[in-house]
């Protein structure tokens, strides 16, 4: 039997070679390859192993035509074409909680030192100063800490600022008081946080509910004297308005690992009083790139030779006899929790997934994994349907599979309920054809839709003439309409419209939408 051949196309602790080659696999090292020389030699390989500076895209994947899986040594795969990826058929995985120590103390670095104002006070006197009394620091004991997102790494940063006797708030949708309670911090809404927190430091992935999460509105809310640290994405941060707060003074401190652009060659904020930066080294202690070299040898060896799936972000973890059973019902469970996800608001601590009819005679808890996936991908850019239980369990999120023997209007029915501060959401779908994924009700209202792609949610009056208002809308702006997926409680009552169009949609267009008449709701969704 041929044994699985790997590339590892970037600089990797050499012992993730070992673990290929004692697990059965051809192993090659080839870092700092050009994209051409990637894409001439990466049809002849099984596996890809990457760090952040390979790019993965169409082109390679064009190229290769053998290739089974890829994988990333640590977190983020913004350099994998992931959606083409799995057109492919290649798996993708990473390796979510390799880097989380590492993270939480640069983050705590950095805290310290704005508190002190530790890289200025050093560069004066390796000049031959003695600016003593130019630099009089605060302590960090007593003061607030904010924390935006209390996930893995967050959680870790609690900790830790628990340890040097700092306040501890913190925002998140998913914390519940519960495991409020259990990190030992306080739970509050943003608005709370900003009013309150002496620092305030990030711990959330980019995506469309956090992007701008410190924008220029947010960072005036901030108590006066704030320091803000972040080394979690770029473009949590409006970083123009965090250069004209550090100059006015109302922002005390800045220190970012990360930028909206990188490398960030010319940012704003290079050479403004009392901010820190550096180049993006969250993830950079020698544990680190050890502990994700190691876990992404492990993980794709296991695949390669014996066909287990850990830490995917683009598939379930699927015997070979369940997959083609499961896998059209993967794409319902995750598309019903995305849209869950994307439209319920407030704190999300209870979820409910029903399943009857044929879909109560399969293993559930792929399927639950599926929905929980697509629900909690709209907080962290590291879950998948391997490891979403276990982020959900740790955010204290009750978590119920209901399996109905009764079979209903349709042969089978997968139901997802989340309980928020507003009340019990649900949402239903089913498998139409040859396994196509269906919805076919959002929130009490029976609707027939395909999820997929750009598409706009919208709740309104039902009154004569809103298809041609908000269809006219959308034209005027240059967007093409797909489908019109209608629904109504009643004559005259609630109605909902979920359309589908062929580029996102400008947030612009999203205002205009709401300002028509009659409408109640406009949410843009993507899937």
């Amino acid at each position: 039997m041929t044994k699985p051949k790997v590339l590892i196309s970037d600089k990797m602790d050499p012992n993730a070679a070992r673990i290929f080659e004692e697990r059965g696999c051809e192993v090659d090292v080839k870092p700092g390859m050009t994209p051409d020389e990637l894409k001439a030699v990466i049809g002849e390989y099984d596996g890809l192993a990457i760090r952040s500076a390979t790019k993965v895209t169409r082109d390679i994947l064009d190229a290769a035509t053998n290739l089974k899986v890829i994988g990333r040594a640590g977190i983020g795969v913004d350099n994998v074409d992931i959606p083409y990826a799995s057109s492919k058929g290649v798996v993708v995985m990473n390796t979510p909680f390799g880097n989380s120590i590492t993270t939480a103390e640069h983050a705590i670095a950095l805290l310290m030192a704005l508190a002190r104002q530790i890289p200025a006070a050093d560069t004066q006197t390796q000049r031959g100063e003695w600016p003593k009394s130019a630099f009089m620091g605060v302590e960090v004991t007593g003061k607030t800490l904010g924390l935006i997102g209390a996930g893995n790494i967050g959680s870790i940063v609690a900790s830790r600022a628990l340890g040097l006797k700092m306040k501890v708030v913190a925002f998140d949708p998913f914390l519940t008081p519960e495991r409020a309670i259990e990190l030992g911090v306080e739970k509050v809404d943003l608005e709370t946080l900003l009013a309150r927190a002496d620092f305030i430091t990030l711990h959330t992935p980019l995506t469309d509910q956090t992007r701008n999460i410190l924008s220029r509105e947010n960072l005036g809310k901030t108590k006066p004297g704030v320091r803000i640290v972040n080394c979690a994405r770029g473009g949590l941060v409006d970083e123009a308005a965090l250069k004209e707060l550090l100059d006015s003074g109302h922002v005390a401190g800045a220190a970012l690992d990360v930028f909206q652009t990188e490398p960030a060659k010319d940012s704003p904020l290079f050479g403004t009083p009392n901010f820190i930066c550096t180049p993006h080294l969250g993830a950079s202690t020698t544990e680190a790139q050890v502990n994700v070299a190691l876990q992404v040898a492990e993980q794709m060896a296991d695949y390669l030779v014996n066909g287990g799936v850990t830490n995917a972000l683009n598939m379930p973890s699927l015997s070979a006899e369940e997959a083609p059973k499961l896998k059209p019902y993967m794409a319902l469970a995750e598309n019903l929790g995305s849209l869950v996800g994307q439209l319920a608001h407030g704190n999300l601590d209870k979820i409910s997934i029903e399943r009857e009819g044929h879909a109560a005679e399969l293993s559930g808890k792929p399927i639950t994994g599926a929905v929980l996936a697509g629900l909690m991908r709209e907080y962290s850019d590291s879950v998948n349907m391997v490891n979403a239980p276990f982020l959900a369990k740790e955010r204290g999120i009750d978590v119920r599979e209901v399996r109905h023997d009764r079979e209903g209007v349709y042969h089978t029915l997968v139901r997802v309920t989340v309980a928020t501060e507003a009340g019990d959401r649900s949402v239903a779908g089913t498998l139409f054809g040859a396994g196509a994924p269906r919805l076919v009700e959002i929130f009490g209202v029976a609707i027939e839709a395909d999820l997929k792609g750009n598409m706009l949610y919208i709740v309104n009056e039902d009154a004569p003439g809103f298809i041609g208002r908000i269809g006219t809308l959308l034209g005027q702006n240059g967007i093409n309409i797909g489908t019109f997926h209608l629904g109504r409680r009643d004559a005259g009552g609630e109605a909902v419209l979920l359309l589908s169009v062929d580029q996102p949609i400008p947030d612009d267009v999203v205002k205009q939408a709401c300002a028509l008449e009659g409408v109640r709701m406009v949410k843009p969704l993507a899937f």
